[in-house]
């Protein structure tokens, strides 16, 4: 192995070795911290200078993610004004390896005399902000993975790592799921997955080819099916629940049958009366699912309300769009 790889391997190993050693010291400090946030009526504020405010940022959006509301607090800006972000029924997590940064000790310091709650996560059990904090989170790190042990390595990921853990146990306990999760991503893939409905992604019925069977005509189907171009004309004979449809696919079957004759055919005969449909409520997810996993995939759907009135259409292309 050359020289390179032994460097890159060695780091890895040093911070598996760290995580392994602070996974033994994990005891019953960080249930009651765990206890404490699920217990609090306000926001976990998270503080931390240099490398472990980045870390301590991080955590701060996994919790608020994942179901617990939380903040970054910067130390030097907290000492500026924005001291004021915290309330009294907060929980404080401050994270600093040496527990000796001043900024963030006069911040811990001015957030206790508020009368917040206040957890550190320090590899110091001896330390300023060892005995400025109400609960000790111990790290024990003995070195960084840093050939000179300076620059932070093993103890952000320690960190990161069990802000990681403390945003999933709370996750669990209060019973977070995906469609929670989802809320809070509306603009990723998995929001949209999980959030959109058929009524979001519909065309309304308003824009719909919509005719009365008994008064059309083959031509007229074939005029209403150029002219809205959706692949489909509805039949009705209210103007809100379905008599029939009839697809492109099966136009060009009728067609195929009846020739030249086709345009002599009477519709309420040939419409199909027991077409497949979706209602509203349904998830789009669910209905593409239905929509493509059939043996001839749906290009598109009906869709109705709970008393069967006909509310629009959805088609396959746009679902996919959106994912």
């Amino acid at each position: 192995m050359s020289s390179v790889l032994e460097t890159f391997m060695g780091t890895v190993d040093m911070e598996i070795r760290a995580l392994e050693k602070v996974k033994e010291s994990i005891g019953p400090p960080y249930e009651l911290a765990v206890r404490k946030i699920l217990d609090s009526k306000g926001k976990v504020i998270t503080t931390g200078i240099g490398k472990s405010g980045h870390i301590a940022r991080k955590i701060a959006a996994t919790l608020s993610s994942t179901g617990t509301p939380a903040v970054f607090l910067h130390p030097a800006e907290a000492l500026h004004g924005d001291l004021g972000l915290a309330q009294k029924e907060d929980v404080v997590l401050a994270i600093s390896k040496s527990g000796e940064s001043e900024e963030l000790n006069e911040t811990v310091f001015a957030l206790k005399k508020q009368g917040l709650y206040i957890m550190a996560l320090t590899a110091r059990e001896k330390s300023t902000l060892a005995d400025l904090c109400d609960l000790l989170l111990y790290t024990p790190i003995e070195r960084e993975a840093c050939p000179l042990d300076l620059a932070p390595t093993s103890s952000t990921t320690v960190a990161l790592v069990l802000g990681d853990a403390l945003a999933m146990t709370l996750m669990k306990l209060r019973n977070f799921q995906s469609e929670d999760f989802a809320r809070n991503h509306p603009a990723g893939s998995l929001g949209r997955r999980l959030l959109y409905r058929v009524e979001d992604v519909m065309i309304a019925s308003p824009k719909c080819p919509i005719l009365r069977p008994e008064h059309s005509r083959f031509v007229d189907v074939l005029s209403a099916l150029s002219t809205y171009g959706l692949g489909i004309v509805l039949f009705s004979q209210d103007g809100e629940h379905l008599a029939g449809i009839l697809t492109d696919g099966d136009i060009r079957r009728l067609v195929e049958k009846y020739g030249r004759d086709v345009f002599e055919v009477e519709i309420p005969a040939v419409m199909n009366k027991n077409f497949l449909y979706t209602t509203v409520g349904e998830r789009a997810i669910d209905v593409l699912q239905f929509m493509e996993k059939r043996e001839k995939p749906l290009n598109v759907l009906p869709v109705l309300n709970q008393d069967k009135r006909f509310m629009g259409l959805v088609r396959l292309h746009e679902l996919v769009r959106i994912g």
